[in-house]
């Protein structure tokens, strides 16, 4: 039977830790809970029985840099006397229980004043005395709990989302108007003969038409305006027709008033404006918390050490470095600007710029590019380009990147194209027919055609449609940027599949040994020797060892930068590292990790990519659609991938992210429709370049680069069922076209014959808005059921 750490809820898999009657999967986990408990704060795991996040096992001396008076200027917000305020950007917070803990901090730590979590944005704001408690021992301490803050050029700037008020003012104004304007009008209607109320009826309709003028004039400029831009690029969009209504019914209402033919319909036109406002309100409500559209300020630090000609050292914003200047890189440290390497041996992980775990090695005089991954000892490089023309950014240049959405090109606006002119032709025959026979008339019945037919029930269709599917698809983690790109996924006739990280797990690999079997002694030491390396590859063959977790004396440590390492481990040498550096000869189509003794070779660790679970029975549900694979890799797991997708019509490998971007260019040359999913910086061009990009983040904390969508590692295999809820929702988008069109077929076929009155016509427009309104919600929540029966 599993069993489940006390403070993470995770799975134990290798180290099971037995603490007051506890069981842990770490140290750090037991290290927290003794913190809680020590402190009082045991009702953490009350609020939630698996709250708890794993603490980072990573390296938090990094965090040093923050205590240089230029950096913690930069990245406080407020700092005076012995009090600093700061805001961090903390990825894992997850439920109330983090935050419960987050603004506990107080309690368990003296110098901290107090902390305030922001859910939404996942920021925790922290005031502390700076004099006792310094930035970074703050930072490190935030980690050991679990909640390691993210600071990076991004989070460094100090850019404040401005909200938008106005289309809230304009709603509130709607709702006034059409509170008091039913109220003002309620009277009249029910009023009959009475002498008071034909005496005051005036002084009502100036009252209503005051209150239902801002209304028109304010609160509908948006439609105003996206009419006019319409028109602009020769498109007549859904906001024709609306403005075309909004102006024939208040007209109409000034009409009737000045006449005293009638009271008007400025209280349903304000009606109408409250309800079409209510459903771009909803619209509008996007998952703000996530950045779509990042570049590198998302993962660049925000401070780099610069050295001088005598060697000193000095932390200076990354803003500030210049081409000449020379840096030091450290262990583990991403390299922020193209250089020429002048010190050191480099051994550089490039995950970030091509997505494979592959090391590069650099000597003296090597250009390194920025982007990279210093692993090892600590690298000194000249500065030859700036941070923002360095090769890593001049992916985001590219005219891919530069592209506009415009927003016309919609099915709403595409049935309204047709439906503005069928409409207007409408009431040019009808008006011109009523014009030979009763003048009167034909001015009644082009105003109840005109009315009748604003198409109020097609506009909020869309918005109430996506709105509630953006909510079904975020709660099973398929994040979509926009309603508009619900629409583009459900047009989708491609999918390119990068394979790493995307349709193969980004932190797991597939390992096998190939030699004779190794004794338990010897065993232990290798898996010592592992322990001492900061490689990919160690880190990964450690974690399969099945043995003790015993240490022992490791003397003689040597390591070749992109070769290898050994050591003495218990009077043997041991040589981990590449073929060539065991003497042995290498299959070129296999990464695989030699191990040696005493210059006797023991045998080889074979790595390969493991790949999702169910992945093939995704293949097979997606036979509509045509199927591609690209990867930076080798061809060396080619065939298996061709048993894995049967139906797939080509595969790329050794692509760079140019050749990735050009690539899906040539697939829309021959006007395919494509969604590409990809993960990584490399993938950056090629997801902005395809019609939907999709970029698949198997860590909350991890880079996701410009794109449409941002989707859950672990739901790549339920592709399928996402893209048939987009589908869905542009069936019942159609549906609820066809009940608005009865709604104007019934009404147009009484205006037309005048037979209708353009109070009743004024009536039947919010009367099929809210049919539409109540079709949209029931039908998508079936349609959620249908795919995601837990989160609909």
């Amino acid at each position: 039977m599993s069993e489940n750490c006390f403070h993470c809820g995770q799975g134990i898999e290798k180290e099971r830790i037995l603490f007051d009657e506890r069981i842990f999967c770490c140290n750090g986990c037991k290290s927290v809970y003794e913190i809680l408990n020590t402190n009082n704060l045991s009702n953490f795991y009350e609020l939630n029985k698996t709250a708890g996040i794993r603490p980072s096992d990573e390296n938090s001396s990094q965090f040093d840099y923050l205590d240089t008076p230029e950096i913690f200027d930069k990245v406080t917000d407020f700092s005076e006397g012995n009090t600093s305020l700061i805001t961090f950007k903390v990825p894992v917070i997850h439920c109330s229980s983090c935050i419960w803990l987050l603004e506990s901090l107080h309690t368990l730590n003296e110098n901290i004043k107090y902390s305030q979590v922001n859910f939404t944005r996942k920021t925790l704001q922290v005031s502390f005395n700076h004099n006792d408690l310094k930035l970074s021992e703050l930072a490190k301490f935030l980690t050991n709990l679990g909640y390691k803050p993210v600071i990076s050029l991004e989070t460094a700037d100090k850019n404040e989302d401005h909200l938008d008020k106005s289309l809230l003012i304009k709603f509130a104004i709607a709702a006034f108007a059409f509170g008091n304007g039913m109220f003002l009008a309620f009277p009249e209607y029910i009023g009959g003969e009475d002498y008071w109320m034909e005496h005051y009826k005036g002084l009502f309709r100036t009252l209503i038409f005051l209150l239902a003028t801002p209304v028109v004039f304010y609160s509908a400029s948006d439609y105003y305006k996206s009419a006019w831009y319409g028109l602009k690029n020769k498109i007549v969009n859904i906001d024709v027709p609306i403005v075309l209504g909004i102006f024939v019914l208040y007209g109409r209402s000034i009409y009737e008033v000045v006449t005293d033919y009638g009271p008007g319909y400025f209280d349903t036109l304000c009606g109408l404006l409250f309800f079409m406002l209510l459903g771009k309100i909803f619209q509008k409500r996007t998952y703000s918390a996530l950045s779509y559209d990042r570049d590198y300020k998302s993962f660049y630090p925000i401070a780099v050490t610069k050295v001088d000609f005598e060697g000193k050292q000095d932390n200076i914003l990354l803003s500030e470095i210049k081409v000449g200047d020379r840096i030091l890189v450290r262990n583990q440290e991403i390299i922020p600007v193209d250089g020429i390497l002048i010190n050191g041996e480099g051994n550089i992980d490039n995950s970030f710029i091509t997505g494979e775990s592959e090391s590069i090695s650099k000597q003296p005089g090597d250009k390194i590019f920025a982007g990279g991954k210093q692993i090892g000892s600590s690298l000194e490089l000249e500065v030859i380009k700036n941070v923002d023309q360095s090769y890593l950014t001049q992916l985001w240049n590219k005219e891919a990147f530069k592209k506009h959405e415009t927003g016309l090109d919609t099915l709403t606006n595409n049935v309204s194209k047709y439906f503005t002119f069928i409409i207007l032709g409408i009431a040019l025959v009808a008006g011109t027919y009523w014009y030979f026979i009763d003048l009167n008339t034909m001015f009644q019945v082009v105003s109840a055609i005109l009315i009748i037919a604003c198409p109020c029930a097609l506009a909020l269709s869309a918005p109430f449609t996506f709105g509630h599917i953006m909510r079904i698809l975020g709660r099973n983690k398929f994040y979509v940027k926009d309603t508009l790109t619900i629409e583009k996924i459900a047009k989708i006739n491609t999918i390119v599949f990068d394979k790493t990280g995307t349709i193969t797990h980004r932190k797991k690999s597939n390992i096998k040994y190939d030699g004779p079997e190794i004794q338990e002694f010897d065993l232990l030491n290798i898996k010592t020797l592992l322990k001492n390396s900061n490689h990919p590859l160690s880190k990964s063959l450690y974690e399969f060892i099945e043995s003790k977790d015993e240490y022992f004396p490791v003397e003689s440590f040597q390591e070749i930068s992109g070769k290898g390492y050994e050591a003495n481990v218990r009077g043997n040498i041991y040589k981990i590292g590449s073929a060539r550096y065991n003497n042995q000869e290498s299959k070129n189509l296999e990464t695989a990790v030699y191990i040696s003794k005493n210059d006797e070779f023991l045998g080889k660790f074979i790595f390969k990519n493991e790949y999702r679970a169910k992945l093939k029975d995704l293949f097979k549900k997606l036979t509509n659609y045509k199927i591609y694979i690209l990867s930076g890799d080798n061809s060396s797991e080619e065939n298996q991938l061709k048993e894995l997708i049967p139906n797939c019509q080509a595969m790329a490998f050794n692509q760079s992210p140019e050749d990735k971007l050009n690539y899906i260019k040539n697939l829309q040359d021959k006007n395919l429709k494509v969604a590409m999913l990809g993960d990584g910086l490399n993938d950056a061009g090629a997801l902005k370049q395809s019609n939907v990009g999709i970029a698949i983040a198997d860590d909350t904390n991890s880079f996701t680069p410009s794109s449409d969508v941002i989707m859950n590692g672990d739901k790549v295999v339920t592709l399928d069922n996402y893209l048939n809820v987009c589908k869905g929702s542009i069936t019942i988008v159609k549906m609820t076209f066809i009940i608005s069109f009865l709604y104007n077929i019934v009404g147009l076929s009484y205006a037309v014959t005048g037979h209708m009155h353009p109070l009743f016509a004024a009536l039947i427009m919010p009367a099929s808005s809210i049919t539409v309104v109540t079709f949209t919600t029931v039908s998508t929540w079936i349609l959620g059921r249908k795919y995601f029966k837990k989160h609909a």
